[in-house]
């Protein structure tokens, strides 16, 4: 017999998912303990959990699924090979569907990129605090892509406007944005993205306790801290309006100690909905105000399930002892604010469970 475990780490399905197909009556153990619940599987299941990963994999329905497992160990397998036929007939619909849409949405962009304008200026010259620069681009930093097929996202977006230049950086999975003031710069707006080399440099250069002078030129950008300086091209591309990401006022509000919390992630329970993938955590905000770690077990509709890597960054990226996360709801994302500065913040996407 195979524990719960044993037949997860083998077949490459997730406990959690493991739960999921029992309760759904696709995949139920040969036998579970009356008084642990525990679930133990024969060693003709793992063929059957590895089957349905596959088919998991493919994206075939639940209860297609559940017919070709049922039809797996007959000696007639024309059910099993007119479900994979069908199922392959829906992907290939879907996908000459989905280019033909892609298809549309290109010409759309076309035509939206000639009629608007890049928001860049021939020249401007600033200047910020060291420290406050240095700061902002501690708080962003974690959170910029490293997906070479979107270089768009592979920097920092400098978005100068006014006495303000807010520094934001995004993976998809996540997103953080902080402000920093600044001096020198008229009306109008620029944006430059600073390709994540560069703003590692500048954030080396910005230790000092003086202001640094920014200046962008084009499509170069320097800065300038006494005699010292760094300078590069920024990147060639139009970032995402982050505005449109930015979390809506509401959802529940919870003050967390982050030392505390921090111990509760790294030693607490963590999902695993595929084999290689990242650790998932449960969260839970209590009536209180309380943020709780939820046990593997639970089922809890109102878990919000995060990267607990992803989490782990932006705890350290917030730089203080006590954090505030906001909840929504369980599809939107976490919010983890400054008790002290509103202005800088990153969110994290939910991940969706299986069960």
């Amino acid at each position: 017999m195979r524990s719960i475990g044993e037949l997860a780490r083998d077949s490459g399905l997730g406990v959690s998912a493991l739960r999921f197909y029992d309760r759904a009556g696709v995949l139920v153990p040969a036998w579970v303990d009356p008084v642990s619940g525990y679930r133990w599987y024969e060693p003709g299941q793992l063929e059957e959990a590895r089957l349905l990963a596959r088919l998991r994999r493919a994206g075939m329905p639940l209860a297609d699924i559940r017919l070709a497992l049922a039809s797996w160990s007959g000696a007639d397998t024309d059910l099993v090979r007119k479900l994979l036929g069908a199922h392959l007939r829906r992907l290939e619909q879907g996908l000459s569907d989905a280019r033909g849409e892609f298809s549309t949405i290109r010409a759309l962009l076309d035509h939206r990129e000639n009629a608007m304008a890049p928001l860049r200026l021939a020249s401007v010259r600033l200047s910020a605090a060291a420290p406050e620069l240095a700061a902002v681009l501690d708080a962003v930093r974690f959170a910029a892509s490293t997906d070479p097929e979107l270089p768009m996202l592979g920097g920092v977006l400098f978005d100068i406007e006014g006495e303000s230049l807010r520094a934001v950086a995004t993976d998809r999975y996540r997103m953080a944005v902080a402000r920093a003031g600044v001096t020198g710069h008229g009306a109008g707006r620029v944006q430059v993205i600073v390709p994540t080399p560069l703003a590692d440099a500048m954030r080396a250069l910005s230790d000092g306790e003086g202001a640094v002078g920014l200046a962008v030129d084009g499509d170069r950008v320097t800065l300038e801290a006494g005699d010292r300086q760094v300078a590069g091209r920024c990147l060639d591309h139009d970032f995402p309006d982050y505005r449109r990401l930015l979390p809506r006022a509401g959802g529940r509000r919870a003050v967390v100690e982050v030392a505390a919390f921090r111990q509760a992630l790294e030693t607490g329970p963590v999902r695993s909905e595929e084999a290689g993938a990242p650790d998932l955590s449960v969260l839970r905000a209590e009536d209180g105000g309380a943020v709780t770690v939820c046990a593997d077990t639970d089922e809890d509709p109102d878990g919000i399930a995060v990267n607990r890597e992803f989490l782990l960054a932006a705890l350290a990226a917030g730089a203080r002892d006590r954090l505030v996360l906001e909840f929504g709801a369980p599809t939107a994302p976490v919010a983890i604010r400054r008790p002290d500065d509103e202005s800088a913040f990153s969110l994290l996407m939910p991940v969706r469970l299986e069960n």
